[in-house]
């Protein structure tokens, strides 16, 4: 390899992206050419930069002209051009409208009775109560999942099509609300956009000082952060995961994601709870996976930093 071929390769290694011949070239040139070891030591720093950025905030009127943009992209797609049928197959619907109307015309004369109309069905179901919500333990598929925060009374709401339309509304710590964000979060949102949606509502009402999470919540967060292909919803509920009381169900997940998620993102929020949890009571697996992560050379720079910071400030 040669100079111009180290940004790329930095920041392959730096993403943990880069493989294990690509990373011995790497190290193998940095030893023997200065100008580029400056140059991987600006990329570095710029690297953790990046990873203090703060979250980036989601303001009504954006989400509002965001969602227009959909609406308006949506509508788009579902135009399509008119072409008027040919002569003969016009004249071929006018016959067979002639004929269905005849034939509608000997029933009546005959006197058949004809069929009742059915009742129209109701366009939408409001669920006021819990007993109402459809049965979640048989995996349906919700769709047109849409949220509305939370009002006065504390109360936020839930609409989503299964059949027909539902709507629940109550306090997100009320035992079906909970179940339902539990649901959503898990393994049922039809976009990533809804269950990140879902994973902010928890954040927002579940944790530090709010109300305890139940225990489909914390399964469902932890479903997530272990199986979700998108590494930005992982890396969404890790960050809720975080602010909640680290439990033994808690802890186990982010050594996990620790030791085998590919985002070094969702690496260094694991690193992070786990090095509070063990502040407070040093854990002989926790102290042990971050020494690991401290001395591994595969891993990500800024990853195994944090892991030696976290390690010097815990007493054991």
């Amino acid at each position: 390899m040669d100079c111009r071929d180290v940004t790329t390769l930095a920041i392959d290694r730096l993403a943990g992206e880069a493989g294990e011949t690509s990373r011995r070239e790497l190290s193998a040139h940095l030893a023997t050419c200065e100008s580029c070891r400056a140059e991987m030591a600006r990329l570095e720093d710029a690297w953790a930069a990046l990873g203090t950025d703060p979250d980036a905030v989601l303001t009504a009127d954006f989400r509002r002209r965001t969602l227009g943009l959909l609406e308006e992209e949506t509508m788009r797609q579902r135009v399509r051009e008119f072409r008027p049928r040919p002569r003969l197959t016009r004249l071929l619907l006018q016959a067979a409208a002639l004929l269905a109307a005849a034939c509608l015309g000997y029933v009546a004369a005959r006197g058949l009775p004809s069929a009742r109309p059915s009742a129209p069905a109701s366009a939408a179901q409001t669920t006021p109560s819990a007993a109402a919500l459809p049965d979640l333990g048989s995996n349906p598929r919700l769709s047109n999942v849409s949220y509305r925060t939370a009002g006065a009374d504390g109360s936020i709401g839930i609409g989503f099509d299964v059949t027909t339309r539902h709507e629940l509304a109550g306090r997100p710590s009320a035992p079906e609300v909970a179940k339902l964000l539990a649901y959503l979060v898990s393994r049922n949102a039809e976009t990533a956009g809804e269950k990140s949606r879902a994973i902010e509502l928890v954040s927002e009402h579940f944790g530090d000082s709010n109300a305890p999470a139940s225990p489909e919540i914390v399964a469902a967060l932890s479903s997530t952060l272990r199986r979700d292909a998108n590494p930005g919803v992982r890396k969404k509920a890790a960050d809720v995961l975080a602010s909640f009381p680290i439990t033994p169900e808690i802890r186990a997940v982010f050594l996990e994601s620790l030791r085998a998620d590919k985002n070094p993102a969702v690496r260094l929020v694991a690193v992070d709870a786990l090095a509070a949890s063990a502040k407070q009571s040093p854990d002989a697996r926790t102290i042990e996976s971050l020494r690991a992560k401290a001395v591994d050379p595969q891993e990500n720079g800024f990853v195994r930093a944090k892991a030696a910071s976290a390690l010097k400030a815990i007493s054991f």
